[in-house]
């Protein structure tokens, strides 16, 4: 550790539990909070003008998800630590989040001086977990293996839509990105669901991250 402060960003879609966590952390003598951002979107921006130390994310945010923006900047900036804060504590959130490259994660119940730690600890490249996110990880890995997921016979559209899908695009942005209708994209991702056996929007984008990191070590 250095002397100079800590750098932040704060990303967070709700005004007043941004604003507050902003004004708290700043307080401390060894934080600096450079920026905050109300959707992924913008801490992938703020990410890469300021070069922080630590971004501080949300994960249900509008334009682009925590899950997203956390797979983004640590893809683009390795030394940028992402220390994820939300409401959300269930196994698919968590799994997704730290597949996505998320060093901590916090539920939104932390006090003040926990989420400081955690920002401190993060900012030295060591992992930090609420109790409770330890719990169910551990409760994971005691389940019996899963066999291996299957490559599924998707299109090369349908892969398209997936992988936008794992960078936490919503139908709207898919539709644009790929400047088809979002009737379109629904059907598509209708199909892409049956054929996968998906239950929920979580599970494409675990299926994405998990295809992606797979493609990426080929």
């Amino acid at each position: 550790m250095t002397d100079r402060p800590i750098t932040l960003v704060v990303a967070d879609d709700q005004a007043t539990v941004r604003e507050a966590l902003a004004v708290m952390l700043d307080l401390a003598e060894d934080v600096n909070v450079v920026a905050t951002a109300t959707n992924g979107a913008e801490a992938v921006k703020a990410a890469q003008e300021h070069r922080p130390d630590v971004v501080l994310m949300d994960l249900n945010m509008p334009v682009l998800d925590g899950v997203g923006a956390t797979a983004k900047i640590r893809e683009t900036q390795p030394d940028t630590t992402v220390l994820v804060l939300t409401t959300f504590d269930d196994d698919e959130s968590i799994l997704a989040a730290l597949q996505a490259g998320a060093s901590g994660y916090l539920t939104k119940e932390a006090d003040r001086t926990t989420i400081l730690h955690a920002v401190r600890t993060a900012a030295q490249g060591q992992t930090v977990l609420a109790p409770e996110v330890q719990r169910r990880l551990l409760a994971l890995a005691a389940k019996p293996a899963r066999p291996a997921e299957p490559d599924l016979a998707l299109t090369a559209r349908e892969r398209e839509i997936l992988g936008l899908i794992g960078d936490g695009l919503r139908n709207p942005e898919i539709a644009a990105a790929l400047v088809i209708s979002e009737a379109t994209v629904k059907t598509h991702i209708n199909n892409l669901f049956a054929k996968a056996g998906f239950h929920s929007r979580a599970d494409a984008v675990r299926y994405a991250l998990n295809y992606q990191n797979g493609q990426r070590q080929r």
